[in-house]
């Protein structure tokens, strides 16, 4: 199977910058959907990023727009979130997750096969 596995969190101050990395191992997929997620506790998992196989395509969820960056890794490291102008409310864990063989870009976690353990984000004010 595949395995995922979060780096990069952290505690960083308002206005602050992480870049998240998901590294991955096990079977390989031509063609596969990264997303990244995130929870709070007590909240549901809320969608963040996520990019096409081919990493012509992205999409944010609004809250993030403009402030992260979603991009493909080219070896074992299969995806990144670089997150920029962080604020109190994007504390969470942040997940990333992976779905193989998928037309488009999907945004719901049921959508979604493969997930790593998750990275604690914290933005102190």
């Amino acid at each position: 199977q595949v395995q995922l596995v979060e780096s990069g969190g952290g505690l960083v101050q308002a206005g602050g910058s992480l870049r998240l990395s998901c590294a991955a191992s096990g079977r390989t997929f031509s063609k596969y959907t990264m997303g990244w997620f995130r929870q709070a506790p007590g909240k549901e998992r809320e969608f963040v990023a996520a990019i096409s196989w081919s990493g012509a395509s992205t999409v944010y969820a609004d809250s993030v727009k403009g402030r992260f960056t979603i991009s493909r890794g080219n070896a074992n490291i299969a995806v990144y979130l670089q997150m920029n102008s962080l604020k109190p409310e994007d504390t969470a864990v942040y997940y990333c997750a992976a779905v193989p063989g998928r037309v488009g870009v999907q945004t719901r976690p049921y959508e979604y096969d493969y997930w790593g353990q998750g990275t604690q984000v914290t933005v102190s004010s």
